[in-house]
């Protein structure tokens, strides 16, 4: 890359960053009411705490403080263990989820700068040792509410975890602005056609183990 590329690939950043948090800003005004809404629902029908709130790596394995509606109870069996899953998922928590408005608090993690609208979405600390070193680039740029991952099968490509980083280390290369609208664009697509939320019979992603 020579020096005028790479004064062009700055200023898209810069832009990138500045984009980030004004779009993030003007959106939680924006959907203010509505997760106003939400927060009361949630506290009706399960309590506190409202926000999910959980440490997840961010840009150079950095980690934050991720946010997400809560969508499952905290009810457990006669010897004090969680129930499943599919068990604890609420009926608001599944709507939630659908259309995505559990994903309405990430908007303050963009604002405060642990994540960007766009990147690859941030996953458990604990995966951070099991990636491989080609996988582990997807954390060379901030995380992202959505990303090119998403858009290319959503959460059901929490069940092919090679694709996904596959698609994760490909965005990161192949990063612009351009781009970024892209995922935008086809991630509103996908939110009003509610395609693709979950895999089958899961009510959250098959945990990823490592590499073979």
């Amino acid at each position: 890359m020579n020096n005028h590329q790479s004064l062009i690939t700055k200023f898209a950043k810069l832009v990138k960053w500045v984009l980030d948090r004004l779009v993030a800003a003007i959106a939680l005004l924006a959907f203010s009411p509505a997760i106003l809404i939400v927060a009361i629902a949630i506290y009706m029908r399960m309590g506190q705490p409202i926000v999910f709130t959980q440490p997840r790596p961010g840009k150079d394995g950095r980690i934050f403080s991720f946010y997400k509606f809560r969508t499952m109870t905290s009810d457990c069996d006669g010897e004090g263990n969680l129930l499943p899953d599919e068990q604890r998922l609420t009926a608001i928590g599944e709507f939630l989820r659908r259309t995505s408005l559990d994903e309405l608090p990430q908007l303050w993690n963009v604002l405060k700068g642990d994540m960007s609208l766009v990147g690859p979405r941030p996953l458990l600390v604990r995966y951070l040792e099991r990636y491989s070193p080609e996988q582990a680039r997807r954390h060379e740029v901030m995380p992202g509410i959505t990303g090119w991952a998403q858009v290319n099968g959503r959460r059901l490509l929490d069940a092919n975890w090679s694709e996904k980083f596959r698609l994760d280390v490909w965005y990161v290369d192949h990063w612009s602005l351009w781009l970024d609208l892209k995922i935008l664009w086809l991630t509103v697509g996908q939110v009003l056609g509610q395609k693709e939320i979950s895999q089958a019979n899961h009510a959250t992603s098959e945990e990823f183990k490592g590499n073979e």
